[in-house]
C-alpha cells in the first residue's frame, strides 16, 4: 500500500519563549520537524506534505533544503489538529493510499512503530492510533478500548474521574487510508472545552459509520513532546544517549561516551576509535578503522577509512578526505579533497583546494582562497612538500614532487619537481642592536623627564 506523511507544524509554541516556530528549534543539528520527516522516510512515502501556520516561510524553507518534493500547506487559522490535517487534503487529492499523521514537535517516533501501525492497517483496521501507558497520564488524551477495539479517544479536559483513570494514552499519531481520513474529518465538529476540531473525534466518527478502530502501542519515550527550552534540552539528551548506544552497538569505540556529540545523520564505520570532545555536526560520514582525536569538529565532511583527524582539528563542509590521510592538531579543511595518504599536520588551512596522493603540507601553511569578492582554487600535487609558514595565493598549483621553502609566498605556478623559493635577503648588522636598544631607551627617558 502506497503510504503519504501529514506532519504538522503550525503551532506557535509560547512557551519556547522565542522569535522561531517552535519546530525550528533544533535537537541534533535538525529541526524538529526533520525527525518525524526521518522517521517516516524508512516508509518509502510517496508524498509527504508538511502544514504550517506561525512562520510558514521560513518553516516551509528549511523544509525544501531537507526534501525538495515536500509539499507545504498552510493552516492560516489554528483551529485544532482535524483542521490542521484537513489543510492536507488538496496535496493529497487523488492520492489512493494510507495516510499517517505525525507530529512536527515530537522527534522520536521510531521507524518500526511506524511499521508496526502499517501492519496492523494491512491486517484490516480502518483506523490505526498510537497509544502508550503513561507512567503519569496527567493531561494527556485517553484511549477507550473495549475487546481490542478502540471505542474512542477522549481529551483530558472532556473526560469523566473515570475516563481520567485510564493509564492507555493518545499520541496523536494516527495511520488510514487518506480519503478515509478526510472524510472523518469532514464529520467532526467542535462542540468540546476548546472550540476546536479535534483530530481526536475521527475514531469516534468512525465507529458510527462501522469502522474499526484499533491501538499499536509504543514506549512512552517515543511520544515525547516539545513544548519549552526545558523539554529540548532534555530531548537532546535522549537524543544523544540513543545516538551514543547505537555507535557502540556498532563496533565504534567512545574513549569517553558522554563527551561525544551526534547529529541525526551522523554515519560512522565500525572499529573506529573517537576520543572525547569530539562533536560531530550534520552531514558527517567517517569510514571504518579511522580516528577521530580529542577536540575536534566535524560537519559536512567524508573521512575514509584509515584517516586520522585531530586533535583540535575542523573540518567544515566539503572536506573529503582519502583513505590513510592525517589531519592534525589546530588545522582547518573547507571545501578541498585531501587524497590518499596526504598529511596537513600542524597549525594550517586548505580551503578551496586539492592536496594530492602523498603530499606534506607543513605547519602554518595557508591557502589564501578569497580576495573578499571571489574564491580561488589552489592545487597541490602529489607528493609535493610544501614547507611550513607557506602562504600560496590562489588561484595557483604546485606540481608533483614540488617543493616551497619555508616562509614562502606563492603568487605563482610551480612546475612539478621544482622548488619555489620568495624570501627577503638575510643580513646580520653586529652590534645594532645593543645600539638600537639603548636608542630606545634613551628616548623613553627624555619622554617620561618631560612629563
Amino acid at each position: 500500500m502506497a503510504t503519504a506523511l501529514i506532519i504538522l507544524a503550525a503551532g506557535k509554541g509560547t512557551r519556547m519563549n522565542s522569535d522561531l516556530p517552535k519546530v525550528m528549534h533544533e535537537v541534533a543539528g535538525a529541526p524538529l520537524f526533520a525527525h518525524a520527516l526521518a522517521s517516516g522516510a524508512a516508509l518509502q512515502p510517496e508524498r509527504a506534505v508538511l502544514v504550517v501556520g506561525h512562520g510558514a516561510e521560513l518553516v516551509g524553507k528549511a523544509a525544501a533544503d531537507l526534501d525538495p518534493e515536500i509539499t507545504i500547506a498552510v493552516q492560516e487559522e489554528q483551529l485544532g489538529t482535524g483542521h490542521a490535517v484537513a489543510q492536507a487534503r488538496p496535496a493529497l487529492d487523488g492520492f489512493d493510499g494510507d495516510a499517517i499523521v505525525l507530529y512536527g514537535d515530537t522527534p522520536f517516533i521510531r521507524t518500526e512503530t511506524l511499521e508496526a501501525m502499517a501492519a496492523e492497517r494491512a491486517s484490516g483496521a480502518d483506523v490505526v492510533v498510537l497509544g502508550f501507558e503513561a507512567d503519569d497520564p496527567g493531561r494527556y488524551g485517553r484511549l477507550i478500548v473495549k475487546d481490542d477495539a478502540l471505542e474512542r479517544i477522549v481529551e483530558f479536559k472532556d473526560a469523566s474521574d473515570e475516563e481520567r483513570a485510564v493509564t492507555l494514552c493518545n499520541s496523536g499519531v494516527v495511520a488510514a487510508k487518506a480519503q478515509v481520513l478526510f472524510d472523518l474529518i469532514d464529520g467532526v465538529g467542535n462542540d468540546n472545552a476548546s472550540g476546536e476540531y479535534y483530530l481526536t473525534d475521527i475514531v469516534e466518527v468512525a465507529r458510527n459509520k462501522g469502522l474499526t478502530a484499533r491501538v499499536v502501542t509504543c514506549d512512552e519515550a517515543e511520544t515525547l513532546g516539545i513544548n519549552s527550552r526545558a523539554e529540548l534540552a532534555a530531548a537532546e539528551e535522549v537524543f544523544q544517549a540513543n545516538a551514543r548506544d547505537e555507535a557502540l552497538e556498532n563496533g565504534v569505540t567512545l574513549v569517553a561516551r558522554d563527551t561525544v556529540y551526534f547529529s541525526y545523520d551522523t554515519v560512522i564505520g565500525r572499529d573506529t576509535v573517537v576520543e572525547p570532545n569530539v562533536v560531530f555536526g550534520p552531514g558527517v560520514t567517517v569510514e571504518s578503522e579511522t580516528r577521530i582525536r580529542a577536540f575536534s569538529h566535524l560537519e559536512g565532511c567524508h573521512v575514509s577509512r584509515g584517516g586520522v583527524v585531530g586533535p583540535y582539528a575542523r573540518l567544515r563542509p566539503g572536506a573529503e578526505l582519502a583513505e590513510h590521510a592525517k589531519i592534525g592538531n589546530f588545522v582547518e579543511i573547507k571545501n578541498a579533497q585531501i587524497e590518499e595518504g596526504a598529511k596537513v599536520n600542524h597549525l594550517s588551512y586548505v580551503g578551496d583546494a586539492r592536496v594530492g596522493e602523498g603530499a606534506n603540507i607543513g605547519a602554518g601553511t595557508i591557502t589564501c582562497n578569497y580576495d573578499g569578492v571571489s574564491k580561488y582554487h589552489t592545487d597541490i600535487g602529489a607528493r609535493a612538500f610544501i614547507g611550513s609558514n607557506t602562504c600560496l595565493v590562489a588561484p595557483v598549483s604546485i606540481g608533483d614532487e614540488a617543493m616551497t621553502a619555508t616562509g614562502t609566498v606563492v603568487t605563482k605556478n610551480v612546475p612539478a619537481g621544482a622548488m619555489a623559493v620568495a624570501r627577503a635577503k638575510l643580513e646580520i648588522k653586529p652590534g645594532l642592536a645593543v645600539k638600537l636598544f639603548a636608542t630606545l631607551r634613551a628616548a623613553k627617558a627624555r619622554r617620561q623627564k618631560g612629563s
